[in-house]
């Protein structure tokens, strides 16, 4: 994932929220272009309450200034996060998430070319994990967030937009959200689906120039790519 995304305040952001049973609140931020170390809201379970919080979108901190550490980590790889010596072990396990967004932005890699990458009649829930820093001199709190992300789906059409990887985007049903978003799910064989390669969405895609700017410089297509698991 290239590391830009945006939350444009919307009937498909507000039916996400909705679905996912928490408040618009007035804090809720919306924003037309987010990169990483930004300040983003995620959703979040925290015993049997939903929760809409504040986080650094880079998930490993200093810990003694709760500023983001030198380590690049605003996405979290899926292949890494059954490794018990990774970062984000401990986390898929107890501290997921749940981070809205509208669209996101994805580049070939050459410099100059870049899409912006939609679902053409809702809202995106990305999968994330977060974690709660405590600076103990201070006594502050913050959060941090990542984006997992995938390996790219074994498709010309995606592979011409982002051939690295892709991020997790969970399906907008109630019980995929339900079981990603709860603490007591620890057994992480239920989300080996979600952590394969492909899609199973129809994306809606634009060619843009100045990434910051988001600006169209070609027409919208559909783009419709589906896991090979799916198919057996």
């Amino acid at each position: 994932m290239c590391g830009r995304f945006n939350v444009i305040d919307s009937l498909q952001v507000r039916a996400l929220l909705s679905s996912l049973g928490v408040e618009l609140a007035p804090g809720f931020r919306f924003a037309p272009d987010i990169s990483p170390a930004s300040l983003i809201s995620i959703v979040r379970q925290v015993g049997e309450q939903r929760l809409v919080s504040d986080a650094i979108w880079w998930l490993i901190l200093d810990p003694a200034t709760l500023k983001p550490s030198r380590y690049t980590s605003f996405n979290s790889r899926a292949d890494k996060l059954n490794d018990p010596k990774s970062f984000g072990y401990e986390l898929f396990r107890q501290s997921r998430c749940i981070i809205p967004a509208s669209a996101f932005i994805e580049g070939l890699g050459d410099g100059k070319t870049y899409h912006r990458i939609a679902l053409p009649d809702s809202a995106i829930a990305f999968g994330g994990l977060y974690k709660e820093w405590l600076n103990k001199e201070t006594g502050e709190t913050v959060l941090s967030a990542s984006i997992i992300t995938l390996p790219p789906p074994p498709d010309e059409q995606w592979l011409a937009i982002h051939p690295k990887s892709i991020p997790l985007m969970l399906a907008s049903d109630t019980p995929t959200l339900d079981l990603w978003l709860d603490p007591k799910v620890t057994e992480t064989e239920t989300f080996s689906r979600l952590l394969q390669a492909g899609l199973t969405d129809t994306l809606l895609v634009t060619p843009i120039g100045k990434v910051s700017r988001w600006n169209p410089v070609g027409p919208d297509r559909l783009l419709s790519i589906h896991n090979t698991a799916e198919k057996k």
